[in-house]
């Protein structure tokens, strides 16, 4: 009995004595991790209106396959990708709290997994902070759980990199080229020419140094992520050429811009700086930016003396490859624009961070480090700052929209019905009409046209307060709606009743 007591004791030593599996090892290391990731999901939830409604952009893609308004017209630069993420939500529910929910989890997880393609080329303090860096953005923050496709090409662009460069580890497994081609395949379906200017750098270190296999890789995901786009070109478009030359038109004409300064003046919440005038946001606000380049430099610099030039090298050129023709070539700024060059960055410069943390002789590491987090602090709130100013904007935007939208009901204007005018694509989808425009990125009829619908169906248009109504409308009664002219007509000879707020007639 006794020696039965000693083994069991013996036993239990032993069991405590043994060191860890690597499974359990693994767990742990991505523990830091999967809690930036959901924080990053809350953090969305908490700071941006769930409740918000759908901006523009969100209105066209959403629209293309839920039920509560007739699909927007869809311009030749749009991919489909995006409407495919949000259809298993939107396809049965009008809910916005649902489907921002939906798009916050599922951004939390993509950032975690998208990562998670990078463990073995940096530590994984490098990847949560990088997390960190990335997601703490307030564009990251914004984006994240909109209906919008920039943010899932800066996934699919961690991916893609993050499997390629495993994919030449000696001990890459038969996974990490089926990564390659995911990435490449989510990028292509949510913007291809993102796509392409991504994966421009992989393609030339694939040709010149003969990887096939991670080449191959890349060219068939990019091709199946593109494929639907390249067939809807001719048969919607009139062919690649004419779509790509439509996109470029809409797009104001793509050729030699320096649009730096551009995205500057967009970082302090503008999420459209078309055209990009005004002052600079404070220096707060744009210390980061101006702070990437030489950090990307001391991540290169670091890597290079470390031996491993490859890991750093390649996602910086990338991230390059990807914000070029938005600094240099396009005209206008937008913010998310960049989220695939920032997600990119974010792995390097963390790496620099770290070692920068750690580079003083050891008493002043602490100071150093101290710095480096009172920055960083300092850097959170600014962010944090744009973001709730920027959420309660868009917020007020979108509002505006609905109130019209409710005033055409009152109006006796519902389904099937059209708007045109000012703002008319985003109202007509409040109110669950078409939209139509005979100029600008969404011309896609004649005022002939318009008016021959508006004797079959009631119609509304939106004129900016003192401007005169198009010649179709000018007979048409009037009302004042957030500081339009709301013109309206029954169509089918019916008679609406006068609603409060009416103001005149032609």
């Amino acid at each position: 009995m006794t020696g039965s007591a000693e083994t069991v004791r013996t036993g239990t030593r032993t069991a405590r004595s043994r060191p860890p599996s690597d499974g359990a090892q693994k767990a742990r290391a991505a523990l830091p991790l999967a809690a930036v990731a959901a924080a990053f999901a809350l953090a969305q939830l908490l700071l941006v209106h769930p409740g918000m409604g759908l901006g523009w952009d969100e209105a066209v893609y959403v629209s293309q396959v839920g039920g509560g308004a007739p699909a927007a017209y869809f311009s030749a630069p749009r991919a489909r990708g995006i409407s495919l993420l949000v259809a298993p939500v939107a396809a049965w529910s009008s809910s916005t709290v649902l489907l921002r929910c939906y798009l916050a989890a599922l951004s939390g997880l993509a950032l975690y997994l998208a990562l998670r393609a990078w463990r073995g080329l940096f530590p994984p303090r490098v990847l949560a902070l990088g997390a960190a860096l990335f997601a703490s953005l307030w564009v990251t923050l914004f984006y994240g759980l909109q209906a919008m496709p920039n943010y899932w090409v800066a996934v699919g662009a961690l991916v893609t990199v993050g499997a390629y460069l495993r994919a030449g580890a000696s001990d890459a497994g038969r996974a990490a080229p089926w990564g390659v081609a995911a990435g490449a395949a989510l990028m292509g379906l949510m913007r291809p020419m993102d796509a392409v200017w991504v994966v421009l750098p992989l393609l030339a270190l694939g040709l010149r140094h003969r990887h096939w296999r991670r080449t191959a890789a890349l060219l068939a995901g990019l091709a199946a992520g593109v494929a639907e786009w390249v067939i809807e070109a001719y048969v919607r478009y009139g062919g690649l050429l004419h779509r790509l030359s439509e996109g470029s038109a809409i797009q104001g004409g793509l050729g030699w811009h320096l649009a730096l300064v551009d995205q500057l003046r967009s970082l302090g919440g503008r999420t459209l700086c078309r055209p990009c005038t005004g002052a600079l946001p404070g220096p707060l606000v744009t210390f980061w930016w101006c702070a990437l380049p030489l950090l990307a430099a001391l991540a290169l610099l670091f890597a290079f003396r470390a031996g491993r030039p490859a890991v750093t090298a390649l996602p910086l050129a990338c991230a390059a490859s990807a914000a070029f023709p938005y600094l240099f070539l396009i005209g206008y700024a937008a913010p998310r624009f960049l989220l695939p060059a920032y997600a990119l960055l974010a792995l390097p410069v963390a790496a620099a961070l770290l070692r920068l943390a750690s580079a003083p002789p050891r008493p002043w590491r602490p100071v150093a480090a101290a710095a480096l987090c009172l920055v960083s602090a300092v850097h959170l709130g600014t962010q944090l700052t744009v973001l709730v100013r920027t959420a309660d904007v868009a917020a007020a935007g979108h509002r505006s929209w609905s109130r019209t939208a409710a005033t055409l009901h009152r109006l006796g204007v519902r389904a099937p019905c059209l708007v045109t005018g000012e703002d008319a694509l985003p109202v007509a989808f409040y109110a669950g009409c078409s939209s139509a425009a005979t100029s600008g990125p969404n011309a896609d009829t004649t005022a002939d046209a318009i008016a021959r619908t508006a004797r079959r169906i009631p119609t509304a248009t939106l004129v900016p307060a003192g401007a005169q109504p198009p010649a179709y409308a000018r007979d048409w009664p009037w009302v004042a709606a957030e500081n339009r002219r709301l013109y309206y007509t029954p169509g089918h000879g019916k008679e609406f009743p006068v609603a409060r707020g009416q103001v005149g007639h032609g």
